[in-house]
């Protein structure tokens, strides 16, 4: 029989792995330190915020500075209101260093499954490495993969095709005609920021007419009234939200974005957040970006859409969203939903995988930073309460 005494000592040295190094991992490592549980972050990329440092660069959160900060260090002043793509990062570098968390970059988990004594977890890992853990966080970020529909006639088309998150800035398409797929928020500000920066002409497909808000009406955020809404039942935020988006945000029906026929806080349930408008209601209106029907396939050169015209645009560019690509590390595990999200998250573990948690894979109405914050205080807690002395505790004073 095993010494079961030497098990409870080889569980008490290991740690909390967290895997990815954005503001959930990072969110996470803190406040599991905090409550004096040594926390590992394995980050793939050489830096943290890897997929910030990546988006376009005009990105500003659509969430105010002061319901952004994460556990332990607000973001500055300085940043203003609406913090850009560049300042998130310099604090996510600033909140590591603040900190002093323990992060490993250069390492991608492959594979997470229970260690052969039950008591924790094992990652496999680049280099061959093998890891084990008393808990694991997967924080490896809701826009993880880049999704780029299988249009018939894609891999035979020979214009210039790109996903938007390789899209930067609008100075190669400066004189260009571009048609921007997809009308999600990053979509909206692609275009606007095409338009903006002197494309010849801009056209922006749309398959599902969004819901849109203004960011922010004299002086009140659209966040906020998302974190008033957030736990009210849907169906009473939807029967709100109509009034509201009637007197704020005009009816565009005739320029091809007509008003939503599903409710607002029903689409958020489906994974479609509002459009937080930077522009587009007024580029839209003033016809410098052309709505035009969804994409069906291509065809040479050209662009099919769903009415049956076809287009010939110098470039396209899919904002057309993400996989979280979680079935390799965990799809074993039974975890997942039909959709590929995890079946629960937070301080909350599946049934069958006790000390597996998850962050940052729901794009909530009241802002993805605030709950990732408020996602690391419970996870926290919970590992502290479940695990015990089964977790490496950091050493006191």
């Amino acid at each position: 029989m095993a010494d079961s005494t030497a098990h409870s000592s080889a569980a008490a040295d290991r740690p909390v792995y967290v895997i990815g190094g954005g503001p959930g991992g990072l969110s996470v490592a803190y406040a599991l330190r905090a409550q004096g549980i040594r926390a590992v972050v394995l980050e793939k990329s050489d830096r943290v915020g890897a997929s910030w440092r990546r988006h376009y660069d005009r990105l500003h959160l659509h969430t105010t500075r002061r319901l952004s900060g994460l556990p332990g260090l607000p973001m500055p002043r300085r940043f203003g209101r609406w913090v850009s793509r560049d300042d998130v990062v310099r604090y996510l570098e600033k909140y590591a260093e603040h900190h002093e968390l323990e992060i490993v970059t250069g390492v991608e988990v492959s594979r997470v499954e229970r260690t052969s004594d039950g008591e924790g977890w094992l990652l496999h890992a680049t280099g061959g490495r093998e890891l084990t853990g008393a808990a694991v966080v997967v924080a490896t970020g809701y826009n993880h993969t880049p999704l780029l529909p299988d249009w018939p006639g894609r891999e035979a088309y020979t214009g210039e095709l790109l996903h938007a998150s390789a899209y930067r800035n609008a100075q190669p398409y400066a004189g260009r005609d571009v048609l921007v797929v997809g009308v999600g928020n990053t979509g909206a500000e692609i275009a606007v920021d095409l338009v903006e920066g002197g494309a010849a002409r801009v056209r922006l497909s749309v398959r599902t007419a969004p819901h849109i808000v203004r960011r922010s009406t004299a002086g009140w955020a659209a966040q906020y009234t998302g974190v008033l809404v957030r736990r009210l039942p849907v169906g009473l935020v939807d029967r709100l939200a109509r009034p509201l988006a009637r007197v704020s945000v005009p009816d565009l029906s005739a320029h091809g974005l007509p008003r939503p026929d599903t409710g607002l806080y029903t689409r958020v349930t489906e994974g479609a957040v509002p459009v937080q408008d930077v522009g587009l209601i007024d580029a839209v209106r003033k016809g410098r970006v052309e709505v035009v029907a969804a994409v069906d396939g291509f065809e040479g050169g050209k662009v099919a859409l769903a009415d049956g015209s076809r287009i010939e645009p110098d470039a396209v560019i899919a904002a057309t969203g993400y996989a979280r690509a979680l079935e390799g590390l965990v799809g074993h595990l039974d975890v997942l939903d039909g959709r590929g999200r995890p079946v629960v998250h937070g301080a909350r573990t599946p049934a069958g995988a006790p000390g597996l948690y998850f962050t940052g894979f729901t794009n909530p109405i009241s802002g993805m930073f605030r709950e990732l914050a408020i996602d690391a205080e419970k996870i926290a807690r919970a590992v502290a309460k479940k695990s015990g002395a089964r977790v490496s505790r950091l050493p006191v004073g």
